[in-house]
Protein backbone atom coordinates (compact mmCIF):
# COMPACT_ATOMS: atom_id res chain seq x y z
CA UNK A 1 0.00 0.00 0.00
CA UNK A 2 1.35 3.40 -1.01
CA UNK A 3 -0.10 6.46 0.69
CA UNK A 4 0.82 9.97 -0.34
CA UNK A 5 0.21 12.54 2.41
CA UNK A 6 0.02 16.22 1.51
CA UNK A 7 0.33 18.97 4.09
CA UNK A 8 -0.47 22.63 3.51
CA UNK A 9 -0.11 25.95 5.32
CA UNK A 10 -2.29 25.32 8.35
CA UNK A 11 -1.09 24.98 11.92
CA UNK A 12 -2.83 21.58 11.87
CA UNK A 13 0.27 20.35 10.03
CA UNK A 14 1.72 19.81 13.51
CA UNK A 15 -0.47 16.68 13.63
CA UNK A 16 1.54 15.07 10.81
CA UNK A 17 3.60 12.81 13.13
CA UNK A 18 0.40 11.48 14.74
CA UNK A 19 -1.18 10.89 11.33
CA UNK A 20 1.89 8.94 10.18
CA UNK A 21 1.91 6.90 13.41
CA UNK A 22 -1.78 6.00 13.14
CA UNK A 23 -1.52 5.13 9.45
CA UNK A 24 1.37 2.78 10.25
CA UNK A 25 -0.68 1.17 13.03
CA UNK A 26 -3.65 0.69 10.68
CA UNK A 27 -1.52 -0.77 7.89
CA UNK A 28 1.06 -2.77 9.86
CA UNK A 29 2.64 -4.45 6.83
CA UNK A 30 3.54 -3.33 3.35
CA UNK A 31 2.83 0.36 3.92
CA UNK A 32 4.93 3.03 2.30
CA UNK A 33 4.28 6.71 2.95
CA UNK A 34 5.62 9.75 1.15
CA UNK A 35 4.88 13.32 2.19
CA UNK A 36 4.44 16.39 0.01
CA UNK A 37 4.85 19.66 1.89
CA UNK A 38 3.87 23.02 0.48
CA UNK A 39 6.18 25.92 1.20
CA UNK A 40 3.80 27.33 3.84
CA UNK A 41 3.48 23.97 5.63
CA UNK A 42 7.21 23.59 6.15
CA UNK A 43 7.08 26.09 9.00
CA UNK A 44 5.08 23.55 11.03
CA UNK A 45 7.04 20.35 10.26
CA UNK A 46 9.57 18.88 12.65
CA UNK A 47 11.38 16.31 10.50
CA UNK A 48 12.79 14.59 13.60
CA UNK A 49 9.25 13.58 14.56
CA UNK A 50 8.42 11.79 11.30
CA UNK A 51 11.42 9.50 11.08
CA UNK A 52 12.88 8.40 7.79
CA UNK A 53 9.84 9.25 5.66
CA UNK A 54 10.83 11.55 2.83
CA UNK A 55 9.31 15.01 2.74
CA UNK A 56 9.08 16.19 -0.85
CA UNK A 57 8.87 19.86 -1.79
CA UNK A 58 8.76 22.01 -4.90
CA UNK A 59 12.56 21.93 -4.99
CA UNK A 60 12.48 18.14 -5.41
CA UNK A 61 10.23 18.51 -8.46
CA UNK A 62 12.75 20.71 -10.22
CA UNK A 63 15.87 18.94 -8.97
CA UNK A 64 14.57 15.67 -10.45
CA UNK A 65 14.09 17.05 -13.95
CA UNK A 66 16.79 18.55 -16.13
CA UNK A 67 15.91 17.38 -19.63
CA UNK A 68 13.67 15.05 -21.59
CA UNK A 69 13.34 12.08 -20.70
CA UNK A 70 14.17 12.70 -17.03
CA UNK A 71 11.48 11.62 -14.55
CA UNK A 72 8.71 14.06 -13.71
CA UNK A 73 8.16 13.82 -9.96
CA UNK A 74 4.46 14.75 -9.84
CA UNK A 75 3.70 12.07 -12.46
CA UNK A 76 5.84 9.50 -10.65
CA UNK A 77 4.03 10.25 -7.38
CA UNK A 78 0.63 9.95 -9.07
CA UNK A 79 1.62 6.57 -10.48
CA UNK A 80 3.12 5.39 -7.18
CA UNK A 81 0.29 6.28 -4.79
CA UNK A 82 -2.82 4.23 -4.09
CA UNK A 83 -4.35 7.01 -1.98
CA UNK A 84 -3.71 10.73 -1.57
CA UNK A 85 -4.59 12.25 1.82
CA UNK A 86 -4.31 16.02 2.20
CA UNK A 87 -4.37 16.79 5.90
CA UNK A 88 -4.64 19.64 6.51
CA UNK A 89 -6.11 21.24 3.40
CA UNK A 90 -5.87 25.00 3.90
CA UNK A 91 -8.18 27.53 2.22
CA UNK A 92 -5.48 28.58 -0.24
CA UNK A 93 -4.81 25.07 -1.53
CA UNK A 94 -8.54 24.31 -1.58
CA UNK A 95 -9.08 27.27 -3.91
CA UNK A 96 -6.17 26.17 -6.10
CA UNK A 97 -7.50 22.61 -6.35
CA UNK A 98 -11.00 23.77 -7.27
CA UNK A 99 -9.67 25.90 -10.11
CA UNK A 100 -7.04 23.44 -11.30
CA UNK A 101 -4.04 25.58 -10.48
CA UNK A 102 -0.78 23.69 -10.38
CA UNK A 103 1.87 26.04 -9.07
CA UNK A 104 3.53 23.68 -6.60
CA UNK A 105 4.29 19.98 -6.29
CA UNK A 106 1.13 19.18 -4.32
CA UNK A 107 -1.24 20.93 -6.73
CA UNK A 108 0.58 19.43 -9.74
CA UNK A 109 -0.04 15.95 -8.31
CA UNK A 110 -3.72 16.82 -7.77
CA UNK A 111 -4.12 18.14 -11.31
CA UNK A 112 -2.43 15.05 -12.78
CA UNK A 113 -4.19 12.63 -10.39
CA UNK A 114 -5.72 9.41 -11.73
CA UNK A 115 -9.40 9.90 -10.88
CA UNK A 116 -9.88 6.15 -10.41
CA UNK A 117 -7.82 6.43 -7.21
CA UNK A 118 -9.18 8.13 -4.07
CA UNK A 119 -8.29 11.52 -2.67
CA UNK A 120 -9.21 12.31 0.96
CA UNK A 121 -9.08 15.98 1.97
CA UNK A 122 -9.25 17.34 5.50
CA UNK A 123 -9.95 21.08 5.52
CA UNK A 124 -8.56 23.18 8.35
CA UNK A 125 -8.95 26.94 8.56
CA UNK A 126 -10.26 29.79 10.67
CA UNK A 127 -13.98 29.67 11.46
CA UNK A 128 -14.73 32.73 9.33
CA UNK A 129 -12.82 31.25 6.41
CA UNK A 130 -14.78 28.01 6.81
CA UNK A 131 -18.14 29.82 6.95
CA UNK A 132 -17.33 32.10 3.99
CA UNK A 133 -19.83 31.50 1.15
CA UNK A 134 -17.11 30.55 -1.33
CA UNK A 135 -16.00 27.64 0.87
CA UNK A 136 -19.29 25.75 0.50
CA UNK A 137 -19.10 26.19 -3.28
CA UNK A 138 -15.54 24.91 -3.29
CA UNK A 139 -16.50 21.89 -1.18
CA UNK A 140 -19.24 21.07 -3.68
CA UNK A 141 -16.73 21.10 -6.53
CA UNK A 142 -14.26 18.96 -4.58
CA UNK A 143 -16.83 16.34 -3.59
CA UNK A 144 -19.34 16.29 -6.45
CA UNK A 145 -17.25 17.21 -9.47
CA UNK A 146 -13.82 15.90 -8.50
CA UNK A 147 -15.01 12.99 -6.36
CA UNK A 148 -12.81 13.76 -3.36
CA UNK A 149 -13.78 12.43 0.05
CA UNK A 150 -14.06 15.29 2.54
CA UNK A 151 -13.39 14.83 6.25
CA UNK A 152 -15.05 17.92 7.67
CA UNK A 153 -13.40 20.08 10.31
CA UNK A 154 -14.54 20.14 13.91
CA UNK A 155 -15.47 22.87 16.35
CA UNK A 156 -13.05 23.83 19.12
CA UNK A 157 -10.75 26.64 20.15
CA UNK A 158 -8.50 27.36 17.19
CA UNK A 159 -4.84 28.34 17.28
CA UNK A 160 -5.82 31.99 16.72
CA UNK A 161 -8.01 31.91 19.84
CA UNK A 162 -11.37 31.89 18.05
CA UNK A 163 -13.84 29.18 19.01
CA UNK A 164 -15.81 27.50 16.25
CA UNK A 165 -15.70 25.14 13.30
CA UNK A 166 -12.45 24.97 11.37
CA UNK A 167 -10.08 22.70 13.27
CA UNK A 168 -8.88 19.68 11.32
CA UNK A 169 -10.79 16.51 12.17
CA UNK A 170 -9.30 14.16 14.73
CA UNK A 171 -6.51 12.09 13.24
CA UNK A 172 -8.24 8.84 14.22
CA UNK A 173 -11.29 9.93 12.20
CA UNK A 174 -9.11 10.77 9.19
CA UNK A 175 -7.46 7.35 9.32
CA UNK A 176 -10.86 5.63 9.68
CA UNK A 177 -12.16 7.46 6.59
CA UNK A 178 -9.00 6.54 4.67
CA UNK A 179 -9.50 2.86 5.54
CA UNK A 180 -13.17 2.94 4.52
CA UNK A 181 -12.30 4.75 1.30
CA UNK A 182 -9.66 2.19 0.37
CA UNK A 183 -12.15 -0.60 1.11
CA UNK A 184 -14.69 1.02 -1.23
CA UNK A 185 -17.17 1.95 1.49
Amino acid sequence: MHILVGVTGSVATIKLPLLIKQLKESFPTNLEIKIIATHASQHFINTHEIGSISVLTDKDEWDAWKKIPDPVLHIDLRNWADLFIIAPLDANTMAKAVHGLCDNLLTCVLRAWDSSKPVVVCPAMNTHMWSHPITSKQLTVLSQELGYVIVHPISKQLACGDVGIGAMADVSDIVAVALKTLNGQ
